[in-house]
């Protein structure tokens, strides 16, 4: 197979190269797949610079998210399964198309357990499914299972062109919120639009907690808050009483301190979001929440969020798809098509 092989850490993603090596040996519990696309993360920067909480053991191929077609199944079920052994079956059979995570997505095979794939929706190509397993997970967890969001809620979405950020302006919509979004250009807040946003704000302007005060009944402020960024404590201040805020991530690099008066005093609440591990501490919620998402995939409420301004295409793309996500150029999911046998089959 060709994949793109971690042997030393590098200063960046220019340094990355596609080599050939042997195909993946799968453990009696893993399926091999042959990718058709790969989903670039902002954690694979991380981890091809040494500077990740999770590095395999050097050498190591990098990448995580993928799609593709099952090459072979597992004979027995993952050490994380609790059901009956005797009666397990594998869930895919050859030639299913799956979408999901394991290390290794920057190949044109990789290995994984059953619990890290799942259907690729119908309808959807490879491309669009490629960047599904973290982002939309993530955003409905936060919004529906942490926040309750319902009809009628005002919900600010910070951030809104990202990955997680577009799903989960679509999620707030499909349950019947009022989404005000923010991100930091004009382009970026007219993707944000496109997938449903009611309102938009430059959330480079300091005046936009003022601004999003004003789009609320009576200027009460919002019901939710979803924030990817590191904006909590600014965001205090356009809160609604009874508010919700949610805490997904700290893109702006900076891990918040707040006063907790603040929290008391509006009656809000500040709620934590850590979708990775769900899987060890609440393995039933993450089947609730993949319900959740596919029934609005199969309604037409939820749709891919790749970025679609410049195309990527061939592993040999990977460094540049890299590099525009890390330089903060981009929008969405950047998802790289890769061809098998030569050819896109996407």
């Amino acid at each position: 197979m060709r994949a793109i092989q971690v042997r030393e850490y590098v200063k960046g993603p220019d340094d990355l190269k596609v080599t050939d090596l042997p195909s993946p040996d799968p453990s009696s519990s893993q399926y091999k797949i042959a990718v058709h696309a790969s989903a670039t993360n902002f954690f694979d920067l991380l981890q091809i610079r040494g500077k990740y909480q999770n590095q395999p053991r050097l050498p190591w191929v990098a990448g995580a998210e993928f799609s593709g077609i099952v090459l072979s199944v597992p004979s027995r079920p993952s050490p994380s399964y609790q059901g009956d052994v005797k009666a397990w079956r594998p869930k895919y059979s050859l030639g299913d198309k799956v979408f999901g995570a394991a290390q290794g997505g920057y190949a044109t095979e990789v290995a994984a357990e059953e619990e890290r794939l799942r259907p690729v929706p119908r309808g959807w190509s490879f491309f669009e499914a490629a960047g599904l397993f973290v982002t939309a997970p993530t955003s409905y967890a936060a919004l529906v299972t942490r926040a309750g969001v319902k009809r009628g809620d005002y919900v600010l979405v910070h951030a809104a062109a990202g990955g997680v950020g577009l799903a989960a302006v679509q999620i707030a919509k499909a349950f019947g919120a009022t989404v005000i979004a923010t991100a930091g250009t004009a382009h970026k807040l007219s993707i944000a639009r496109s997938y449903g946003a009611d309102h938009v704000i430059d959330y480079k302007d300091s005046s936009w907690p003022e601004q999003v005060k004003k789009l609320t009944p009576k200027g009460r402020g919002v019901d939710i808050v979803y924030d990817p960024v590191g904006l909590i404590e600014k965001s205090m201040k356009c809160t609604a009483w009874n508010g919700r805020l949610l805490v997904i991530g700290f893109a702006a690099g900076d891990i918040e301190k707040m006063a907790t008066n603040r929290i008391l005093l509006k009656n809000v609440s500040v709620v934590g979001l850590h979708w990775g591990k769900y899987a060890e501490n609440e393995p039933r919620t993450v089947e609730v929440v993949w319900d959740g998402l596919f029934r609005l995939m199969d309604e037409g409420k939820f749709k891919g969020t790749c970025f679609t301004d410049e195309e990527f295409v061939g592993l040999e793309r990977v460094p540049d798809a890299l590099r525009a996500l890390g330089a903060r150029e981009t929008w969405g999911k950047v998802v790289v098509k890769v061809p098998q046998d030569g050819a896109s089959k996407l």
